[in-house]
């Protein structure tokens, strides 16, 4: 059997199905979002208190779906840093600097920071006196499921970051691969921080390589997406994850062999 039909036969297994957006769909999307800025993405919530359970936007907003996988196909991924000067309360508040790409910020007045050498992006500036950081160092994932015309936004957490690096640089980047060309599946597992507080740490799992004609159909999507994805405004509500902050988090150098 060849690798064509295993990658076939997986995805038929799992039920995935691919829906490109038709040209009908694009000129709908035009037209009735004229003025109204791109469609905005659903988001994925990763518990709190350590659940094995994503939190996955249904047809009800307020009745989410809980699913204890997420099975699709990552089309774009980024990192984002955010900080707030008060601590999260519950409320939904933008962050008063924020960085889409990790290394530029902008601040609340307007002013670009540099992240690499920015304070409050340095370990020991946690304003509780602790080890992490003021700044928190997130991973945005947008994954396509299946039967999705547009991806679903998943933000990992700085606990989580380990997790998707090894993922990426040992499974995917190294064999040739973009992350667009596989089928991933993304699951939950406990963990605890260094008090002793449980939160839940991504799991990501290559379940199949696609078939040329899926990553055909695939690549001008996740191209097209690109232009959404990266300037979607962050806030408290959507990537607070309790006890999955900077604290305890190994830094790895930017110069370090992610593939040691």
């Amino acid at each position: 059997m060849s690798n064509n039909t295993n990658a076939l036969a997986v995805l038929e297994q799992h039920k995935f199905e691919l829906i490109p957006m038709s040209d009908d769909i694009k000129d709908i999307v035009a037209e009735e979002m004229d003025g109204l800025g791109a469609v905005p993405f659903d988001t994925i919530k990763i518990p709190s208190g350590g659940g094995l359970s994503f939190e996955v936007p249904g047809e009800n907003e307020d009745n989410p779906i809980a699913a204890t996988e997420l099975v699709g196909v990552i089309v774009d991924h980024h990192p984002v840093n955010a900080m707030w000067l008060n601590d999260y309360d519950g409320s939904n508040n933008q962050p008063d600097c924020a960085s889409f790409d990790g290394k530029t910020a902008v601040d609340s007045n307007g002013e670009c920071k540099n992240c690499g050498t920015c304070p409050y992006n340095q370990f020991g500036s946690d304003r509780k006196g602790g080890k992490g950081k003021a700044c928190k160092n997130m991973h945005r994932i947008y994954i396509l499921m299946s039967g999705q015309v547009i991806p679903t936004l998943l933000v990992l957490p700085p606990s989580s970051i380990a997790s998707w690096r090894n993922y990426i640089g040992k499974k995917i980047v190294v064999k040739g691969k973009r992350p667009w060309m596989v089928l991933t599946k993304v699951t939950l597992k406990k963990e605890k921080n260094e008090n002793g507080i449980a939160y839940s740490q991504a799991v990501f799992t290559k379940v199949a390589d696609l078939a040329p004609a899926e990553c055909a159909e695939i690549k001008p999507l996740a191209e097209s997406f690109k232009a959404m994805t990266r300037s979607i405004a962050m806030q408290s509500a959507d990537t607070f994850v309790e006890g999955a902050g900077q604290g305890g988090f190994e830094e790895i150098d930017g110069d370090e062999n992610p593939f040691a």
